[in-house]
C-alpha cells in the first residue's frame, strides 16, 4: 500500500514538472495592441460592433478587419482613444452600428415576469438572476446596459433606463480646452 502511494506520489511530481516545463517553453505571447484596443473598449460585451464581444472586436482592430468606429457605447471617446492609440483619423459613429446613447440599465418589472429565463441565457455578463418559473432582477451595478436582454423578453417585461448619477456613478466633467493668450505686447511691457 504504502509502495503504490509512492510509486503514485512520484508519477505526480514527475508528471507536474513536465508540465510546468512545457507551459514555460512552449509559452505563447499575446499581442500587446490587442490588449491595449481591449483596455480601451467599454466591456459591454454587446455585440453592436457586430462582433461577439469586445475582445474579439478588438482582434478584428488590431488585425486591420474593422475600422475603429463600430462601438456605440463607447461612444466619441472610446474612437478618439483608439485613434490616438493606432495613429488612425478620427472618423464619427458609424450609424449601421446604433447611436450613441447615455448609460443605461436593464430594469425588469418584477409584477410581469413570467420567469421563463430567456433573458439570463441573452446576457452576457450574468447581471440577471432568477429561476426558471420564478422571478427574475437585474444587478444594476452589473448590467453593461447592452440591450440584448429586451428581445428574446415573451411579456416585454424589460426596460433600459438611464442610470441615475449618485456619488458612485458622477464623473467630473471634461474642462473646455483653454483659449489660446496672446502674449502681452511690448509696448504693454515697457510701460509698467
Amino acid at each position: 500500500m504504502l509502495s503504490a502511494v509512492l510509486i503514485l506520489s512520484g508519477l505526480a511530481v514527475l508528471f507536474g514538472a513536465i508540465l510546468g516545463y512545457a507551459a514555460i517553453r512552449f509559452k505563447v505571447e499575446g499581442d500587446p495592441m490587442i490588449e491595449k484596443i481591449d483596455a480601451i473598449l467599454p466591456q459591454t460585451q454587446c455585440g453592436q460592433c457586430g462582433f461577439p464581444g469586445c475582445r474579439p472586436y478588438a482582434t478584428a482592430i488590431a488585425g486591420g478587419n474593422a475600422d475603429i468606429n463600430r462601438c456605440p457605447p463607447g461612444g466619441e471617446a472610446t474612437i478618439i482613444a483608439l485613434a490616438n492609440l493606432l495613429d488612425r483619423e478620427i472618423k464619427p459613429l458609424d450609424p449601421e452600428n446604433g447611436e450613441i446613447k447615455p448609460k443605461m440599465v436593464a430594469l425588469i418589472d418584477e409584477q410581469r415576469c413570467i420567469g421563463c429565463t430567456l433573458c439570463i441565457q441573452a446576457c452576457p455578463v450574468d447581471a440577471i438572476i432568477g429561476a426558471a418559473k420564478q422571478m427574475h432582477t437585474v444587478i444594476a451595478e452589473e448590467c453593461t446596459g447592452c440591450d440584448l436582454c429586451r428581445p428574446p423578453c415573451p411579456a416585454d417585461c424589460i426596460a433600459m433606463v438611464p442610470v441615475k448619477q449618485d456619488i458612485r456613478t458622477w464623473k467630473w466633467p471634461s474642462p473646455d480646452m483653454p483659449k489660446k493668450i496672446d502674449p502681452p505686447k511690448k509696448a504693454a511691457v515697457n510701460a509698467l
